[in-house]
């Protein structure tokens, strides 16, 4: 338990441990490989999505 959670209640540190837990358990995300797709880091991560200067929200 770290400095900043230990003035916390016990409720708010049992949340806190189950989360990052939890975390531990998802690992990284594996994404299949995209045939064709566009070069860089996956667009929808930034909400939106960019062609020829055009921007489209989702």
């Amino acid at each position: 338990m770290t400095e900043d959670t230990k003035d916390l209640p016990p409720a708010a540190q049992r949340a806190l441990a189950e989360a990052e837990e939890r975390r531990k358990k998802a690992g990284a995300q594996v994404l299949p490989t995209e045939l064709g797709g566009r070069d860089g880091p996956e667009p929808v991560r930034y909400g939106d999505w960019e062609k020829k200067g055009l921007a489209i929200d989702f």
